[in-house]
């Protein structure tokens, strides 16, 4: 809820102070961004350190269609915004629904080449330096997708309910703004681990 706020010697002139959703998730994410980029350093200061295989080169293939579904689960969370700032709520729904079904996509995904690297090519947290900073990081990114998800799912929920109108667009907002930092820092780790660690 954004309140205005009088400036000192300008009587006609208001200033709109920004939501407190806004300011708080923006707080939010730059905390978040700190702890990513630590385990990005991490990740970029071990590459070509592991003593024993498997290397990143020999098991990892490039997640093009997961990380297509991802980045493209920012348009549908904007679209959603869009729409529920309009009042169509059935057109926020069905956003809604494709950026959870994107976003669980990625999930998926994410999950079956975890399933492979442990089961087929034994490649554990715990196997070598690689593993070790790969799930941290990795697995750092899909335990936020995951949450994101959850308030997703939720918020879908509510709409498909009728219980979400124009007057709870700017918490959506709030909550898109946690999904496009999801999508940015996915950007950075599929740069980092998948393009310049092979």
């Amino acid at each position: 809820m954004s309140t205005t706020a009088v400036i000192p010697n300008s009587p006609n002139e208001r200033w709109e102070l920004p939501s407190r959703g806004v300011v708080g998730m923006a707080c939010l994410i730059v905390a978040e961004a700190a702890i990513f980029v630590i385990f990005v350093v991490a990740y970029v200061f071990y590459i070509g350190k592991s003593l024993n295989g498997p290397t990143p080169k020999d098991v990892l293939t490039l997640p093009i269609f997961t990380t297509i579904c991802l980045l493209s689960s920012s348009l549908t969370v904007h679209a959603a915004v869009s729409a529920l700032r309009q009042g169509k709520r059935n057109l926020c729904s069905l956003w809604l629904a494709a950026t959870v079904l994107l976003g669980g996509i990625f999930l998926a995904g994410t999950a079956h080449e975890w399933y492979d690297l442990i089961y087929h090519d034994g490649l554990t947290i715990k196997t070598n330096l690689f593993g070790t900073t790969f799930y941290s990081l990795v697995g750092l990114h899909a335990s936020h997708v995951l949450v994101g998800l959850i308030m997703l799912a939720l918020a879908l929920w509510f709409s498909l309910r009728g219980e979400m109108g124009r007057e709870h667009s700017e918490k959506l907002e709030v909550l898109s703004l946690y999904w496009h930092f999801v999508d940015a820092v996915w950007v950075i780790v599929f740069t980092v681990v998948y393009v310049l660690g092979r």
